[in-house]
This record gives C-alpha cells, sequence and structure tokens, in this order.
C-alpha cells in the first residue's frame, strides 16, 4: 500500500512540474509591435483603434477595417482616415483571434475611449525592452537584441511612422 500511494504521490509531481512549465513558456513579441503601440505588453495579436472602429493584426502588421459589410486587411487605413494620427489616437489591446468578428461589442465596450489621448506609446518610451523594436530612437543593434531577448528576435519591428497611410509624424 506504501508503494501505491508513493508512486501515486511521484505520478502527482510529476504532472504539476508539467503544467508549471508550460506556464513559464511566454510568448514575447515585443520587437513585432510598431512605434505607435502602446507601452506595457510582452505580446499583442491585435490593437483596437476606436476612433476609426477598426483593428491592427501585429503579427501580419496589417491593418483591418470594415469596407461595407467585409473585413479587408491592408497594409494602410483607407484614405478616409488619412488624418488619424496613430501615435495620438487610443489602442486597446485584443489577444484572442479574429477580434473584428466581435465587432459589435467591441464598439460599445470601447467607445468611451474614442477621442482618449496621452496613452504612453513604444516610440517614447525609455524602457530598454522597447529598444529592439525598428526606429526606437535608443534602438540597439540586432545582434544586442538577440543577446538580451533570445534568438531569433532580430529586432525588426514595423515601418508604420504614424498616419493612417504610414506618412505621418516621426
Amino acid at each position: 500500500m506504501k508503494k501505491l500511494f508513493l508512486i501515486a504521490a511521484a505520478l502527482m509531481v510529476s504532472f504539476l512540474s508539467i503544467s508549471v512549465k508550460a506556464q513559464l513558456n511566454v510568448n514575447v513579441n515585443i520587437g513585432s509591435q510598431p512605434l505607435w503601440g502602446p507601452t506595457g505588453y510582452d505580446h499583442v495579436d491585435y490593437y483596437y483603434l476606436p476612433d476609426v472602429e477598426s483593428y491592427y493584426y501585429v503579427p501580419k502588421k496589417q491593418f483591418v477595417y470594415l469596407n461595407g459589410n467585409d473585413w479587408v486587411f491592408a497594409n494602410n487605413l483607407p484614405s478616409r482616415y488619412g488624418n488619424y494620427d496613430l501615435y495620438n489616437g487610443y489602442k486597446v489591446v485584443i489577444n484572442s483571434p479574429k477580434p473584428y468578428l466581435n465587432f459589435k461589442n467591441d464598439k460599445v465596450k470601447y467607445g468611451k475611449f474614442k477621442g482618449n489621448k496621452g496613452q504612453l506609446v513604444i516610440r517614447d518610451s525609455r524602457d530598454s525592452k522597447y529598444y529592439v523594436v525598428k526606429g526606437h530612437p535608443h534602438g540597439m543593434p540586432p545582434g544586442q537584441a538577440k543577446k538580451i531577448y533570445g534568438k531569433g528576435n532580430n529586432g525588426n519591428g514595423n515601418g508604420h511612422k504614424g498616419k493612417g497611410n504610414g506618412k505621418g509624424k516621426h
């Protein structure tokens, strides 16, 4: 009986250690976030932009917006948002797949952030973890980023420069 108890205890401990190891595996994509993204997030899938009722998909560096009844994925926002400044507009981080399918709820839930300003963006951050983002004023060489953040992160970020058309202020 004692042996059975010890075996059961050993199995429980091994299962618990496996689940703890799985929880420590954190996905970080700081180097992929755009300079205009808000600080404070090690991983971002999507930003919701309440001012223009659109999304930005970080892994593919694409905006997602409604055109009629269809969701369009594009490298730039449509011309109707040409005056929108990504650095000053409020961004809501959404880490769920295809959040645009939940647009009606997001529009209501995050509508209160329309017109909000003052969110600290990556470009203006002095936190060294953001120095790997391409174009950051305190950027570090890609080799240094690999040493700090691990293999595969070469410091490449997004090339968007501000306005919805990608041609805005630095």
